[in-house]
């Protein structure tokens, strides 16, 4: 081949290689003139701020960085920050906006056929939506025969938006788009025809609508991440909250699940990592200590991340320290300290169905309130219901009088008391030894743990209210 003819090509392969490299979005965004715009992605349910460029006197500018962007929904961001408009980036990174606030619905992209099938996409459906409004407007004021023809109507257009979306994603399957519409659709349960036996059944429902919400979702793809929370984040939400047994064994076991496929990708990672560990760090029930510190010791005790801050990584181990010790379900750690007489009394010494074990401060406020509430409930009730109450008064500012006085003021009899010094605190902390506080995550007062017999947790950090309940339905 004739060397000037490869010219060319080779001036063409250089030019895709140039593009390959970084990202390069010129905007022509009107009226704005010499201000600020700004370019950021989502994630999850805040909006980072990738980059800013001032706009000439002719409102262009260009955002341009020297590594790809990740793929995802980006923002164009207004000089004052208040409005924004989307843009989707992924592999095809060199493109032209042209804006103008007085039009932005029909903003145009030139070399961006992922944004201009997105713009047609999102013109359609507003064209859609807006019938629908239209038809339900009519049925909020009908009645009889007009009203089920309205109902009907909805209905078929509902359908229609379903079928334009799935009409877009076959046409391009491999878009950036196509990977959001799959986001929004949700499986649909085959009719009672098509069930086991021709009939409806819940439980295949069930397993049907768990076992195919996450088709079409590949969790190593990154772009997920740089959505809008209502789009991914809340279609995990949903599926723990709705789909996932509420136990420590079956969500740590979808979040394995999750994370395995994640780990090609460093921003997935990241994202469900953060995501779990923020959402389990505040349990919602009792059972999610076992979730954190599951994270805790698979994914945090042995691993390094470039995003994790050490202040972030002290506070996740900090709480799994504090937790492990005390997890749902696993025998209580054994308590020895003095009473009034200076005896060493032992928790596991107490011969009883059940033990409530209460840390207090005889100063407290609230304690003052609730520990003569756990006396009566004790003389009254739980006495005959075969619970023994183990009171640890933890010395805070109150001194040991003050600690004999509360309990002979209140008449706090038969039960087990003990104090809790700052001298004993710092020599078991001084012994590298984990203090009373952590080993029941005592954050505040008064803090209640209910055990069995062989001193297993049964609840912990309830009301005594709570704890009754408890108490009653383990009687029946």
């Amino acid at each position: 081949m004739n060397r000037f003819l490869l010219l060319p090509f080779l001036l063409s392969s250089f030019i895709l290689s140039a593009q390959n490299k970084g990202y390069e979005i010129k905007i022509t965004f009107k009226p704005f003139k010499n201000q600020y715009i700004y370019l950021g992605h989502y994630s999850g349910k805040s909006m980072p701020i990738d980059d800013s460029i001032r706009l000439n006197d002719k409102s262009e500018g260009v955002f341009k960085g020297t590594k790809p962007l990740g793929g995802g929904i980006y923002i164009i961001g207004f000089p004052n920050k208040d409005r924004y408009f989307e843009v989707l980036v992924d592999k095809q990174q060199h493109f032209t906006i042209l804006a103008d606030t007085a039009d932005l619905d029909n903003r145009k992209f030139v070399n961006s056929p992922d944004n201009t099938l997105f713009i047609e996409y999102q013109q359609a459906m507003r064209q859609r939506g807006e019938k629908i409004n239209q038809l339900r407007q009519q049925l909020a004021g009908t009645h009889g025969a007009d009203s089920v023809k309205l109902s009907k109507d909805i209905a078929i257009a509902d359908s229609a938006i379903s079928a334009y979306r799935r009409n877009v994603v076959a046409k391009n399957p491999n878009t950036l788009l196509a990977t959001l519409l799959h986001l929004m659709e949700e499986p649909k349960i085959p009719p009672a025809a098509e069930h086991p036996g021709g009939r409806y059944d819940s439980a295949y429902a069930y397993r049907y609508f768990k076992n195919h919400y996450w088709d079409n979702i590949n969790f190593f793809d990154e772009r997920l991440a740089r959505t809008p929370s209502v789009l991914f984040e809340d279609r995990i939400d949903k599926y723990f909250k709705t789909l996932v047994y509420h136990n420590a064994d079956s969500v740590n076991k979808e979040i394995d699940w999750m994370l395995g496929y994640a780990s090609v990708s460093d921003e997935m990672n990241r994202f469900l990592l953060v995501k779990f560990i923020n959402r389990y760090l505040k349990q919602q029930y009792m059972w999610e200590d076992a979730v954190f510190v599951h994270l805790f010791e698979k994914y945090f005790s042995q691993k390094e991340y470039s995003w994790l801050t050490p202040e972030g990584k002290k506070i996740i181990t900090e709480r799994a320290y504090n937790l492990m010790a005390n997890i749902m379900g696993n025998p209580a750690e054994n308590i020895l300290l003095p009473d009034s007489t200076g005896t060493t009394r032992n928790l596991y010494e107490v011969k009883s169905p059940y033990t409530l074990v209460a840390f207090y401060d005889p100063n407290c406020g609230h304690c003052k309130e609730v520990l003569p509430k756990l006396d009566s409930m004790y003389r009254n009730k739980w006495k005959a219901d075969s619970l023994h109450i183990y009171a640890v008064a933890k010395e805070v500012d109150a001194s040991p009088a003050d600690w004999k006085k509360f309990i002979s003021s209140n008449h706090l009899e038969g039960w087990t008391h003990v104090f809790y010094s700052k001298a004993e605190e710092t020599s078991r902390i001084n012994a590298s030894i984990p203090s009373y506080s952590q080993l029941y995550d005592v954050q505040s007062f008064p803090t209640l743990y209910l055990l069995d017999r062989d001193k297993r947790i049964i609840a912990k950090k309830l009301t005594w209210e709570q704890i009754n309940e408890i108490l009653d339905y383990r009687k029946k």
